[in-house]
């Protein structure tokens, strides 16, 4: 129990961190924080929950990072079913938040996209499902190479959450424009979840496949790499 709960607040954190600055501070006129600081709330939503309860629940955050390191050989199948619900539960509980303090703003008229991911008409720059399906595989395949190289016994010890929280900022940086960026099902479902239209819940699939079969991947080459230790 404490490690789920580790995980639904972590995951929360991440969401409200993240989502938050895309949803509040993103545009704010004249003063906006932009991509870079969206890129890099969502970096240091990660890197400071990793270092809070990563003791405890080894701060996954993510379904696709669990199933990857389950794919790696570095987490037990039992323990999937639990982590990939705290994760739901806490993205879901981050976006609720986000949605009761903007619907509180003066003049509110609608939470609109709501950082909720998409491509093709609901592709920040319009860009076509395969694009959005090959940046999203790659990016979190190479998301899961560092947090299993990063944490693996013989990578210098202390530094694992910088390395991963700098990871997701880079990510980020690289495909905001494209995606909106996932490499997170449970933050594509929270967001969708709440957007206003309906049409994001359409495209979730994409940011449960995407991530996962990246994922997935990493965790073979891991094992690959790293099969005579």
């Amino acid at each position: 129990m404490k490690k789920l709960l580790a995980e639904c607040f972590g995951t929360f954190w991440l969401v409200f961190g993240g989502c938050g600055s895309a949803v509040f501070a993103a545009g704010y006129p004249d003063l906006g924080i932009g991509f870079v600081g969206v890129a890099l709330a969502f970096g240091l939503s990660v890197l400071t929950m990793a270092y809070a309860v990563g003791h405890v629940s080894g701060a996954h955050f993510n379904p696709a990072v669990s199933i990857g390191l389950w794919a790696g050989g570095k987490f037990p199948a039992k323990e999937l079913p639990g982590y990939i619900i705290a994760q739901l539960a806490g993205a879901i509980l981050a976006a609720a938040a986000l949605l009761y303090i903007i619907s509180g703003k003066a003049g509110f008229s609608g939470q609109g996209g709501f950082a909720a991911n998409g491509y093709g008409a609901l592709s920040p720059d319009g860009y076509s499902m395969m694009s959005a399906l090959v940046t999203e595989f790659i990016l979190t395949l190479f998301f899961l190479l560092i947090i299993l190289g990063s944490t693996y016994p013989k990578a210098p010890k202390g530094f694992a959450g910088i390395a991963i929280g700098l990871a997701l900022t880079l990510i980020h940086l690289i495909s905001i424009p494209i995606t909106n960026t996932s490499v997170n099902p449970a933050r594509s479902t929270s967001q969708a979840l709440f957007a206003e239209g309906g049409e994001y819940m359409g495209q979730l699939w994409l940011f449960w496949l995407a991530p996962i079969a990246g994922a997935i991947v990493a965790g073979l080459i891991h094992k690959a790499l790293f099969s005579k230790d």
